[in-house]
């Protein structure tokens, strides 16, 4: 039978009220009996019950994270290392994929509310109503949902400009950009502000298809793409997805990549996943990335202050799409 803690107040010679001072943290107790008290407990090998202490804290031990898809290979990394990021916290995971059901996400917020569930890390493309994230413990991965809703992300603006003066050096003169435009306030947004500002300082013209889709629809994006600018001879894609797809589009147009045309992609080397291309890219750092939006969340829950937003570098990887 499990020990429980008067097993471990008797074995200690103290009452069941220090042992759980000891517990919790107490500054009342001397440092001896503190100690007594451990030993019994590592003797007793007594395990805390940590669902009646969350029942006394009204508190679930659960988080939620909240992402479009899970077969994209970005938000299948980042809700790995936010599992286990959460774990060392003591936290189980509720991974919800709420693509083209915002229903999904407002459920969460009530559920959160209600306490069912104690936070949760949110990945929209949805726009919400700030009145919706009152009194939630929420954090957000580049979106800008509300005032009091911390947001993580990596240096968008500043590895766009990078990338696109990149893709000049290696001569270049038609770049155009691809990407899917977010539907709520977005640090993504600035990938195609750089990217316009880097042309117009260079004197070059802008290309730019920039449309609201769904995960699923990049091939779409990239074959209106090519439909308008198919002279392009550089292209920088706002995400993987869209990247890998404007390189398939473009090898069945006869193109040949790099020789013909360069390609550089926001988001890291996934090659691997799906035998595509190794393609030139911003490698956004998604370990750090799960791991601060973590711990913000669990001083979110435990209501104490955190930053507004954290900005994490990324870096740059040559792969084979670009000369």
């Amino acid at each position: 039978m499990a020990a429980t803690i008067a097993d471990v107040a008797k074995m200690a010679g103290v009452g069941v009220g220090t042992v759980s001072r000891v517990l919790n943290g107490g500054k009342s107790v001397s440092a001896s009996t503190k100690e007594t008290v451990e030993q019994a407990m590592h003797t007793l090998n007594y395990k805390r019950n940590s669902m009646a202490k969350r029942l006394r804290e009204q508190k679930s031990g659960i988080i939620a994270l909240m992402i479009p898809v899970v077969y994209h290979p970005f938000f299948a990394q980042f809700a790995e290392y936010v599992e286990h990021a959460a774990d060392g916290y003591g936290y189980s995971i509720l991974l919800v994929a709420s693509q083209q059901c915002v229903r999904k996400e407002s459920d969460m917020i009530e559920r959160i509310k209600k306490r069912e569930v104690d936070g949760a890390i949110f990945v929209t493309h949805f726009a919400h109503s700030p009145d919706e994230f009152t009194d939630c413990p929420l954090v957000s991965v580049d979106r800008h949902l509300a005032k009091g809703v911390p947001y993580v992300t990596s240096n968008n603006y500043e590895a766009t400009v990078r990338s696109v003066e990149y893709l000049i050096s290696k001569g270049c003169k038609r770049i155009g950009y691809i990407g899917s435009k977010p539907q709520v306030d977005s640090e993504v947004e600035l990938r195609e502000k750089a990217y316009r500002d880097t042309m117009r300082r260079h004197g070059l013209a802008e290309c730019v298809v920039n449309d609201v889709i769904t995960h699923g629809e990049e091939n779409g994006l990239a074959q209106k793409f090519l439909e308008r600018f198919g002279d392009a001879d550089g292209v920088f894609a706002a995400g993987y997805s869209v990247a890998n797809a404007f390189c398939a589009k473009a090898a069945s147009a006869g193109k040949k990549i790099p020789d013909d045309v360069q390609v550089v992609a926001y988001d890291g080397v996934f090659g691997s996943w799906s035998g595509a291309p190794a393609i030139t890219c911003v490698e956004q750092p998604v370990e750090k990335m799960a791991n601060t939006a973590v711990e913000l969340l669990i001083k979110k829950i435990e209501g104490a202050d955190v930053p507004e937003k954290v900005i994490h570098e990324s870096k740059f990887v040559q792969g084979t799409t670009t000369k």
